[in-house]
């Protein structure tokens, strides 16, 4: 098995960036991963049918160590193509009553609000929402703007674990202890935090889908949702397919003629598998999971934050306005900030590349957001390469 150590890259040999990091948006391939998807590729350009049989039973293998990366059994996790996907089939799959109230916040990746719109529609709810600004000032503020929400009704509060632009990491424990008081469900988005903050589902959170292309370091269709066991029961799995039922398959294989249309749904999280899942993706995201399970998500995240504490600061000398909060358990593994007055985002972030350091610019920040193999030695090439771009910028 391969040995990942925090702040060495040598897994990832092909990466041509000097500093990579871009994590937030979309992560590189390892060696494993790229090794795992052309021994997957090969298998079935050889073996077709038998590719299938053999690399099937690394489904379960996954979908435990997934479990293990979030705190939950393998049985209440299941594949999905994409967060999205994840959040849609909560969406259409809780029980509403006209004028449920949905609790939503400002500023949210769209992928977290709009299948929750599309459900208001459909079912007649009330959209709720709240400002991150309470959060961005201090947990307390932000947890009391919350209760003070939910003290009006709310049937479910719909957020993610790390906002997509700023990296505000939100007080998830402390968010389900009040939904639980004011028997209201939470579901996450955590597709900027699994793989780099830590997230336990133990701490009462409802639901949560993540895709695997960011910080899981997998591709691109391989996601996952999370039901919580005493939640399943209380789903209406609208959207179904024919792998949703009792062995689904089975009248594929025998001698007997099997086929029926009324099997029962299945008991587990597994009902929202609907058909055939994307067994290459998921092969390949098993295998930047090994790493990630070798090197734990407090110690990635403790390690990414040792970067940002060193880049924030050579960034704010040069005048740059970062929107990270000062609060320690608020900071994710990703930096937004504002450039100095008169630069344009996205004309700095191409400067950047031209120095061959990647970041991106979502919603007017420039974003720089590494992972475990980011060495503590790239912040001071990376603030020179800041220093030739805003010099190239400004004449």
């Amino acid at each position: 098995m391969p040995i990942a150590t925090l702040g060495d890259r040598s897994l990832f040999p092909r990466l041509e960036a000097a500093a990579y990091l871009a994590h937030a948006s979309i992560s590189p391939f390892s060696e494993p991963v790229r090794r795992r998807i052309e021994t997957v590729a090969a298998d079935f350009a050889r073996g077709g049918r038998g590719a299938l049989a053999k690399w099937t039973p690394e489904l379960e293998v996954v979908r435990q160590q997934l479990g293990r990366l979030i705190g939950a059994q393998r049985k209440d996790v299941c594949f999905v193509s994409n967060t999205t996907h994840g959040v849609i089939d909560i969406a259409f799959g809780l029980p509403w009553k006209k004028g449920d109230r949905v609790l939503l916040f400002e500023g949210e990746f769209p992928a977290n609000v709009i299948p929750w719109r599309q459900a208001s529609m459909a079912f007649e709810l009330e959209l709720d929402w709240l400002s991150l600004e309470p959060f961005r000032k201090s947990t307390e503020e932000g947890l009391a703007s919350l209760s003070r929400a939910l003290s009006r009704g709310v049937r479910v509060v719909a957020v993610s674990a790390v906002q997509y632009k700023t990296g505000l990491r939100m007080p998830l424990a402390q968010m389900a202890t009040l939904c639980k008081e004011h028997e209201a469900e939470l579901f996450v988005d955590a597709i900027q935090a699994i793989g780099a903050t830590p997230v336990d589902v133990s701490w009462g959170i409802d639901y949560l889908s993540c895709g695997s292309h960011k910080w899981l370091m997998g591709p691109e269709g391989a996601g996952f949702l999370y039901i919580a066991p005493e939640r399943l029961q209380g789903l209406e799995a609208r959207l179904t397919g024919w792998l949703s039922y009792e062995d689904g398959a089975g009248f594929l294989m025998g001698d007997h003629r099997r086929l029926r249309y009324d099997l029962p749904l299945r008991h587990d999280a597994q009902v929202f598998e609907i058909g055939t899942p994307n067994l290459l993706g998921v092969c390949a995201l098993g295998a930047s999971l090994e790493l990630l399970l070798q090197l734990g998500t407090p110690a990635i995240h403790a390690h990414c934050n040792h970067y940002l504490d060193r880049l924030e600061a050579g960034l704010v000398e040069r005048e740059f306005r970062s929107w990270r909060t000062s609060e320690l358990a608020g900071r994710s593994t990703l930096l937004g900030v504002e450039p100095p007055d008169g630069l344009v985002p996205g004309r700095l972030a191409k400067a950047l590349r031209d120095r061959n350091v990647f970041c991106n610019t979502p919603d007017g920040l420039v974003r720089f957001s590494p992972h475990w193999p980011n060495a503590l030695g790239e912040v001071p090439s990376v603030l020179a390469a800041v220093d030739e771009a805003l010099a190239e910028l400004r004449r």
